[in-house]
């Protein structure tokens, strides 16, 4: 049985209009998302010392007034935030009990070699272990990400079928799993992935029990409402959106046009936001870009 705080932060993804933060950079984008905000490699020794300056980073934009469950439904974070605190408790107890937003969880372990003009995710053998430690932290649901780049249909269909296998696990552990698969917005051949994906995707949702849902997290599709049926089918709790390297500008202008569909943005999140800013600047910028999203987000 669904605890209360779960069937509360459903019925917030289900009926309240606003985005969800991706605030989930790991590893290898990790430099590069400190670079944007503002803090140099030469600022840090080693991955330690590297994840500390962005949790600083992350839990200023979390404190800060503009970021609540107003407009902000959710908060993807990647599970060294999962083990580190703001302001004295779990990352995602804070994020939930202070701030009403929903907390989600990145758990796949990044990409593998391109194979079939796609890049499938790299095993997850410890993923029960993690997402037995997401349950013991009221953490809603998860993330995971494969990626296309061409619209090779062996390719796609084995991102999506891996995608939905992994996301059965995750939805017996009794989360709800954010399927991933994004299409590379460079691709020379991104329309025409899009179907193909949209087809693959349909039918791993028609397959699924009639008592559960997942969301889907889709690149901006260079169609309006292409993926309307994905919105409306019965499965899905949500779709979001990936801003894929668009700016916060065009990722708004194409996100306005897809009715239904919500942001998940990343780092057209914190475009603009810098370490070196007062709190006074910084509190400005985050709740212009907040507000802009969630203007984009509730067409």
């Amino acid at each position: 049985m669904a605890s209360q705080a779960q069937q509360d932060m459903l019925e917030k993804i289900r009926t309240q209009d606003g985005f969800i933060a991706a605030l989930d950079q790991s590893g290898g984008s990790t430099p590069k998302a400190l670079r944007l905000y503002g803090v140099e490699e030469s600022e840090y020794n080693g991955d330690e010392e590297m994840f500390t300056k962005v949790h600083e980073m992350r839990t200023r934009i979390i404190t800060s007034d503009a970021f609540n469950g107003e407009r902000v439904l959710g908060a993807i974070l990647f599970e060294n935030t999962l083990d580190r605190e703001i302001g004295g408790k779990s990352s995602a107890h804070f994020l939930w009990q202070n701030k009403n937003v929903v907390p989600f969880l990145k758990v796949d372990k990044g990409l593998a070699d391109e194979q079939d003009g796609v890049q499938v995710m790299k095993p997850m053998p410890q993923l029960d272990a993690l997402l037995a430690k997401a349950n013991a932290q009221d953490v809603f649901g998860t993330k995971m990400r494969s990626v296309i780049k061409l619209a090779n249909p062996t390719g796609i269909k084995a991102v999506v079928e891996q995608q939905f296998e992994v996301g059965k696990q995750i939805l017996a552990a009794g989360l709800v799993p954010i399927i991933e698969p994004e299409v590379d917005i460079n691709s020379p051949e991104k329309a025409a992935a899009e179907a193909i994906l949209r087809d693959e995707i349909t039918a791993q949702l028609d397959a699924l029990p009639d008592n559960v849902q997942v969301m889907l997290k889709l690149t901006l599709p260079n169609e309006a409402n292409f993926y309307k049926p994905l919105v409306d089918h019965p499965r899905v709790l949500k779709v979001v959106a990936l801003s894929g390297g668009y700016s916060r500008e065009d990722a708004n202008a194409k996100l306005a046009e897809n009715s239904g569909m919500i942001a998940s943005f990343s780092r057209a999140l914190t475009e603009g936001v810098s370490a070196k800013q007062s709190d006074e600047e910084f509190n400005a910028t985050l709740d212009a870009a907040i507000e802009s999203i969630y203007q984009a987000s509730r067409t």
